[in-house]
């Protein structure tokens, strides 16, 4: 068991654990340590939040191929929601913070650019899709790099906050005004409700960051309006089907 623990160091202190959690846990068998209990939940939270941003927008990509439409999406909430991911990982990488409090945004980058480049090209606008593709990873090679100051990539995530808020409400206007959720995925609006929550928890105890913390709360509001829309206009859709029948 011992030699198992040893073997498994490395890894717990790399993704799970301090130097100081790891010796409450298994050198003075101290299980019920609140602080250590606290950053291993945090730590156990963010790395199921990273794996499920892996394909948490896919069931959206996938609805729009298979109806190759994109209605009910609108791609200015699509810009804005790539300006709150890519300053929550740009902010993360450059602040050193731990991967397993910012990782997610890698993910729900690289699907966010996909749905972005589909609303253009099942649009007609294939050639705009690209050059909007080459110019994000430009701007983001550029705020990875020293060349950009650390409070130009504060500034970045404090536009977050107001991003997030504008981006949502383009969206909840949209669903509104239509009547239905159109193209939008269930399945990725309450993955993305739940993480946001799951996210003000791991903020709190792997960053202590005020702006991170703030920005996740706004986000949770306002996700958890666009999954209420979610039910509701089910639920209507569902109402109509049964008095048509």
């Amino acid at each position: 068991m011992a030699a198992a623990v040893t073997m498994l160091k490395p890894l717990l202190l790399n993704f799970f654990l301090t130097e100081k959690c790891y010796e409450q846990f298994f050198l003075e068998f101290n299980l019920l340590d609140v602080p250590c209990l606290k950053l291993l939940l945090s730590k156990v939270l963010g790395l199921a939040i990273i794996a499920g941003s892996v394909m948490v927008k896919l069931p959206q990509i996938l609805k729009i191929l298979k109806a190759k439409s994109t209605e009910g999406l609108n791609f200015n909430s699509v810009l804005l929601e790539m300006l709150s991911i890519t300053g929550s990982m740009v902010y993360g990488v450059r602040n050193h913070f731990p991967f397993s409090s910012w990782g997610e945004a890698l993910f729900l980058m690289l699907q966010t650019l996909m749905i972005g480049f589909l609303i253009q090209h099942l649009g007609g606008r294939t050639q705009k899709g690209v050059t909007c593709l080459l110019v994000y990873f430009a701007l983001v090679s550029l705020l990875l790099s020293p060349l950009t100051p650390l409070m130009g990539v504060t500034f970045l995530q404090a536009l977050n906050m107001p991003a997030v808020i504008v981006s949502r409400l383009i969206q909840i206007l949209t669903n509104y005004r239509n009547g239905h959720t159109g193209q939008l995925s269930a399945l990725t609006v309450f993955l993305l409700f739940a993480g946001s929550l799951a996210r003000i928890f791991t903020s709190v105890q792997e960053t202590g960051d005020r702006l991170m913390i703030l920005t996740y709360i706004v986000a949770s509001s306002f996700n958890g309006v666009i999954a209420a829309q979610v039910l509701y206009y089910w639920r209507v859709s569902t109402s109509k089907d049964q008095k048509a029948d």
